[in-house]
């Protein structure tokens, strides 16, 4: 079976100092995806900043997993927001120049 672009989560457990039921719960609250493979669980490369960040907001600040969803939350409505902005802010400047 293929494998390229996913990494172990043993090998995430081993290199971030994690124990395996902290990325199961992870995956229960949808925070990251794992994909099972032979029996073997895999995160794809793509979602490892994320689950970094997850770390650092764990490990840094203290934060609970349902603290981390809400924060992560937070972050993707304010970056909507700032895209939002930026379309608005572009109309604007739209009629300014008419």
């Amino acid at each position: 079976m293929k494998t390229n672009n996913l990494i172990s989560t043993q090998i995430l457990c081993l290199h971030y100092d994690i124990e395996i039921s902290f990325i199961d719960a992870l995956n229960k609250m949808g925070l990251i995806r794992i994909q099972i493979i032979e029996q073997n669980e895999f995160i794809h490369e793509d979602e490892i900043s994320s689950f970094e960040k997850i770390i650092r907001l764990h490990n840094e600040l203290n934060i609970n997993l349902e603290g981390i969803d809400i924060v992560l939350n937070l972050l993707e409505k304010e970056r909507e927001l700032q895209v939002e902005l930026n379309i608005l802010k572009n109309k604007l400047r739209l009629f300014e120049n008419e």
